[in-house]
């Protein structure tokens, strides 16, 4: 789309100008400085709730979705400080915490350690934009 169509849809064409800076949501990358990304506005927890919740991200505009492995981290949560917020199978928040780096693994397996919770959402802490979900691993 062109930047009057991607306007219509209340998305805007930006330009990278740093790395780390814009975290691509499909493909769990940064981009690099000087490459163009889309920020569009994306719901990313439509539950039946208060906890609903939607906002703004960047996707790289050829961008392969990311494959990550099983108790893999993306590279766009190994490096940055980390929101994780835990939900059980309603859609209702049961618990959160903030930590960057290898911490982040050890607040994920804490989070999980309630046997309630399903699914984590990662925020990216700083900007607070839609980073990742984390599904528990069926039993």
């Amino acid at each position: 789309m062109n930047d009057q169509e991607l306007s219509a849809h209340h998305a805007r064409r930006v330009v990278a100008d740093s790395k780390p800076g814009f975290p691509c949501r499909v493909s769990l990358i940064d981009a690099e400085p000087g490459e163009s990304v889309i920020l569009l506005h994306y719901s990313h927890h439509a539950v039946d709730g208060p906890y609903q919740s939607s906002g703004p991200i960047y996707v790289r505009e050829n961008a392969i979705p990311a494959n990550v492995d099983i108790n893999e981290l993306p590279p766009v949560a190994q490096t940055r400080l980390m929101s994780a917020r835990a939900y059980n199978a309603d859609g209702w928040m049961l618990a959160s915490g903030v930590a960057e780096g290898p911490k982040l693994i050890e607040l994920i397996e804490q989070l999980f350690a309630n046997e309630a919770v399903v699914y984590l959402h990662l925020h990216n802490a700083k900007p607070g934009c839609y980073s990742c979900r984390v599904d528990r691993l069926p039993a």
